[in-house]
């Protein structure tokens, strides 16, 4: 079969990692990525290739894992010719995707406006730190700087007075994901009013859209809430504990769970009647997570898992990722796959997640060397002939 986005075709004019994780994302679901990148090459080219830890054949970890499966087309877009040619591209494209900062695709003279009068069909899509309007929208962002102003932070960590980022960027990450979701959202608009549309991602928005129900507890209440680490507000227990060799999880959220749990135990105090419903338990939420991090410190994590898992209480380790990317289910579900290299040999890295009944997704082509494609675009999709691409090389247009 097919993949589903085959077809479709994508300008990918992103750098750093929510952009690109974008793109990636709609090339593993097999649309046609083209890469389009300045003459010197988009920035994280640059980032540890050349890590002996971290690189391979002179590509580092961010590229070849954020640019499989894409075409590499350098261009000059600062340059009259080399807009001209964008312009080309996107007379037979569907989506045009960047993460400038806002402002900068207008100045180029390839913003939407200028770009629906090409192709009525293209859509647009900018992902930015806080959109492309508002008092604050030019003030520059990365992943950190959104998950601090988005409140995220307030509630992660152990306490107040240090709040803690998200391990991964969900900053980069959430801006990347809610950006396919609007290119998705407005291919299928197209399909039915046969335009195509602006898609404005602002990295703060999804952020605030993140907190979900926890931002409605605050706007019900006035009250902010404070960082509980691994805790629950509500459940009880709901928490990381330490094992003889590590850490486990235990997440008891109905009252079924906690009589189980009281059942494998055999702790005594535990079978008080004040705490068969959650009330109970969360009155005395410190003394129950007390005694359970002096009973699961007497055996290690496997020994935890699989007692809890037998009568199905939801529980898990705190993997390292030498652990996660090693677990059977993980393997199962081809989240760990190879990435070929250009040059020859393969990288592994993480998956495409989303698993289509009719795509069995598990091809991933390699990441493309710096203007890989250049000749090969201009001449197969555009119709340039040999001495039209030769001269726009040799005035730096094109490379």
């Amino acid at each position: 079969m097919s993949k589903a986005l085959e077809g479709i075709r994508i300008l990918d004019l992103t750098h750093m990692l929510s952009g690109p994780y974008a793109g990636m994302i709609l090339a593993d679901l097999g649309a046609e990525t083209i890469k389009v990148e300045p003459i010197a090459g988009e920035g994280t080219r640059a980032l540890l290739a050349s890590d002996p830890k971290h690189s391979y054949r002179g590509m580092g970890a961010y590229f070849l894992t954020l640019n499989r499966s894409k075409k590499s087309v350098c261009i000059d877009l600062k340059h009259p010719q080399g807009v001209a040619v964008f312009h080309d591209l996107v007379r037979v494209s569907d989506v045009v995707l960047d993460n400038f900062s806002a402002g900068v695709t207008a100045k180029l003279g390839i913003d939407h406006a200028n770009l629906s009068r090409i192709n009525e069909r293209i859509i647009t899509c900018s992902v930015s730190g806080f959109g492309q309007d508002g008092p604050n929208y030019l003030r520059p962002a990365f992943d950190q700087v959104v998950q601090g102003i988005g409140g995220g932070m307030s509630i992660t960590g152990e306490n107040a007075d240090r709040p803690m980022r998200s391990g991964i960027p969900i900053g980069d990450l959430g801006g990347g994901m809610f950006a396919v979701m609007g290119v998705l959202a407005a291919l299928q608009a197209r399909e039915r009013h046969g335009r195509g549309q602006h898609v404005d991602i602002s990295m703060l928005d999804c952020q605030i859209s993140m907190l979900n129900y926890m931002a409605t507890m605050y706007l019900m209440s006035g009250e902010n809430p404070e960082p509980l680490g691994n805790g629950h507000f509500v459940h009880v227990p709901y928490n990381t504990y330490r094992t003889a060799d590590g850490f486990i999880i235990v997440a008891v959220i109905f009252d079924s769970f906690w009589e189980r749990l009281v059942e494998l135990l055999d702790v005594a105090e535990f079978r008080d009647p004040k705490y068969r419903h959650q009330p109970g338990r969360l009155a005395d939420k410190a003394a129950i997570d007390a005694r359970l991090d002096d009973l699961f410190a007497t055996q290690n994590t496997a020994y935890w898992v699989e007692r809890l898992s037998s009568v199905r209480v939801p529980c898990a380790p705190v993997n390292r990722f030498s652990e996660a990317l090693a677990d059977p289910q993980v393997l199962h579900r081809g989240m760990v796959v190879e990435i070929p290299h250009p040059e020859g040999g393969a990288v592994r890295a993480p998956g495409n997640p989303i698993k289509l009944s009719l795509d069995d997704g598990a091809e991933f082509g390699a990441p493309p060397l710096l203007g890989q494609h250049t000749r090969s675009v201009l001449s197969d999709l555009l119709g340039y002939d040999p001495s039209r691409i030769e001269s726009l090389q040799g005035d730096r247009v094109v490379a």
